[in-house]
This record gives C-alpha cells, sequence and structure tokens, in this order.
C-alpha cells in the first residue's frame, strides 16, 4: 500500500496527519474480500497549530478512536491464532503436559493393575498358574489363525478341480474360538501399528528403537506404546535431528498397503472366526459363546487385558492418525480421516493410503 498523507480542514487551523513507517492493522470486514489498514496510534504525528493545540480536530479524534477500537478487536484474534504474545502456545504446554502426565499415570496403572496386583480378574503374573500359560502358549501357536488353517481337514477345497492335503507336521491347539478371535484380533491391530509408527511425524523425539518398540509391542501393547505416546509430546527443543527409517521401517513403510491388507483381513477372520470358527467341535451356538466370552473376561487376566488394550487401541488409533494425516495420498484424506475413529478400519484405510511420493 503507498505511502498517503491526510489533510483535514477545520475553521481553526490545518492540522497535518502523517503516516509515518509503521506496521499497519488489517482490518478485514465480514461480506468482503478487500480489507484496509490503519497505523498505530503512536505512530500518528500530528502537527497543529498553537490553537488546535486545545481543540483537536473531528479527524484527529475519529482517527484515535478506529485505532483503539480496532486494536481492541484485533489483539483477542491475533492471540486466539498463536500472534498475540504467546498466550496460546502457553495453553497449549499446558495441555501437552496435561496429556503426557495422564499418559505416564495410564502406564502406570496399566503396570501395576494388570500386571502385579491380584484384585482384577485372573492371576499376577508372579503367581500366573500353569492353565494360564498352557492357554499363552495355545494362542501363540494359533498366531493369525495359520496353524488352524493348515489342519483344516484331510482334503480343503481351494477351487473347482485344486485341492490340497491339510498339514499337520504340528498341530493346532484346540482352543475356545472366542479366546482364538480375540487374541488375534488384537494381535492384528497391533500389526497394523507399524507404518503409523514409522510415519508418525513426532517419531523423531522417542531417541529409542521404534524397531524394538513395534516388535514388544506386538507381544505386550500398550506395555509400550503408552510411553511412545507420552515420549512424542516432549517439546520440540531443535536438537531432534530427523532419523532414516530401519530396513524394518522401509518394509512396513513400503509395504504399508500389504500390511494393511493382512491386518485387516486378520481383524475381520478373527470376528468371523469367534462367531462361528470350529463349527464341528461343540462350542455351541452364538448365545453359548457369548456366555464363554463374559467368563472369560472376568476370570482370565490376559482376556481382561486385550479389553483394555482394544480401548486404548480405540484412542491412540484416530489420535495418531489425525496427527499425520498429510501422510496420506490427497485424494484418500477425506474417507481415512472419516474412518479414523472407527476401530481397526481406519487404520487399514491409513495402511492402504499411505502415500509413497517423496519423504515422510
Amino acid at each position: 500500500m503507498p505511502a498517503s498523507t491526510l489533510i483535514p480542514w477545520s475553521s481553526y487551523s490545518t492540522p497535518v496527519l502523517s503516516f509515518t513507517s509503521f506496521r499497519p492493522l488489517n482490518i478485514y470486514i465480514s461480506g468482503f474480500r478487500s480489507h484496509f489498514r490503519i497505523p498505530e496510534q503512536n505512530e500518528i504525528n500530528v502537527s497543529p497549530s498553537k490553537k488546535s493545540r486545545s481543540t483537536p480536530s473531528i479527524a484527529a479524534k475519529c482517527s484515535n478512536r478506529l485505532a483503539n477500537g480496532v486494536r481492541r478487536k484485533v489483539f483477542p484474534v491475533a492471540a486466539a491464532t498463536g500472534g498475540g504474545g504467546g498466550s496460546v502456545s502457553e495453553l497449549d504446554d499446558n495441555v501437552r503436559k496435561i496429556l503426557q502426565a495422564v499418559l505416564w499415570v495410564a502406564e502406570g496403572v496399566y503396570i501395576v493393575w494388570l500386571f502385579l496386583l491380584p484384585y482384577a480378574p485372573g492371576d499376577p503374573i508372579w503367581s500366573i498358574s500353569p492353565e494360564t500359560i498352557s492357554s499363552l502358549i495355545g494362542l501363540s501357536l494359533n498366531f493369525f489363525f495359520v496353524l488352524p488353517l493348515l489342519n483344516s481337514g484331510n482334503a480343503t477345497r481351494l477351487c473347482w478341480s485344486v485341492t490340497i492335503v491339510g498339514i499337520h507336521l504340528i498341530e493346532a491347539p484346540v482352543l475356545h474360538p472366542m479366546s482364538e478371535g480375540l487374541f488375534n484380533f488384537v494381535i492384528g491391530w497391533t500389526f497394523m501399528f507399524a507404518p503409523l509408527l514409522y510415519t508418525d511425524k513426532n517419531r523423531d523425539r522417542y531417541m529409542g528403537s521404534l524397531d524394538v518398540l513395534w516388535a514388544f509391542q506386538m507381544f505386550l501393547t500398550n506395555t509400550f506404546l503408552l510411553p511412545y505416546m507420552a515420549i512424542r509430546l516432549n517439546k520440540f527443543d531443535g536438537n531432534n535431528n530427523s532419523r532414516k527409517n530401519s530396513q524394518l521401517g522401509l518394509i512396513m513403510t513400503n509395504g504399508a498397503s500389504i500390511v494393511g491388507l493382512l491386518g485387516g483381513l486378520v481383524c475381520s477372520v478373527s470376528i468371523l472366526w469367534a462367531v462361528y470358527g470350529r463349527g464341528d467341535s461343540n462350542f455351541g451356538d452364538l448365545a453359548q459363546r457369548w456366555e464363554f466370552l463374559l467368563a472369560y473376561l472376568g476370570t482370565e487376566r490376559l482376556a481382561y487385558a486385550f479389553i483394555w488394550d482394544i480401548c486404548l487401541y480405540s484412542i491412540f488409533q484416530p489420535w495418531l492418525i489425525g496427527a499425520n494425516i498429510q501422510n496420506i495420498k490427497a485424494d484418500k484424506v477425506g474417507i481415512v480421516n472419516f474412518l479414523r475413529f472407527v476401530p481397526f478400519i481406519g487404520l487399514t484405510t491409513y495402511c492402504l493410503f499411505l502415500s509413497s511420493d517423496g519423504e515422510i
């Protein structure tokens, strides 16, 4: 905007208002695309005659009132957008600290309540029963339903003319399909967190190995994800150098679509398996299976912990996806942003539509 001079007239004198070099205030009027600018009050130089010093002109009064009024209206808007002297940054810092404190407390409660205290359903880790250990080994052997599918029947038809004979090198333990479904559902969901962690924009604030973090998360879930969620909120100090992904990280990010397909498939099959799996083994109908699930959650510490994991994943999934939505292909941002609140489905879409262009 070029410099200009406003020369108001009065019957007493001819004061001159000169707009010197200033940082103008921008005033936007609702309903108009244009705006105008006025100078700060202390940058308005008035050179009146002796007589006008005691009687300021109408133009000078209007200019001063307008400047004062606009400053009162504009300053709160600037503060609310981060440009008003740091008030918002202080609020954000307080919120960040509160969130970190909540996450660290949740980590302590998670470990103490689920691993150490005897009050939650099932046995604490220091008095775990042989039955629980046997069940855990059996669930691990049925990881992603590989063994049950390989053992399924003596002759399994794949298409019209191709059949395979069930492979029985290792026999799959026969467990209740509800427990197998719950176990594989949580593990399949955890599996899909890998591409999200390796593309998290705040991952550099975690100084440990993401490979180790995700590997332990696969076995102990939120015992390790909760601390990561707290550490990634650390204030950026300018010393966190961007680090390249490891070989595992590159595999998980470059093959994110495969990870999403496999993880989403496992989660979906887990639900179906819990309802319909092992139909020839007398595990009952849906009502009986639901009754078993309620009893299972009330007597088995591992199953009880899985419910905690599902609840925490339902919070962390939309949180992390929302913070990294810029990693999604431009034409898929809308659907991922909408589905990120749907358990495991949102993470599946994140993996499927993760952008491969440029540095993430």
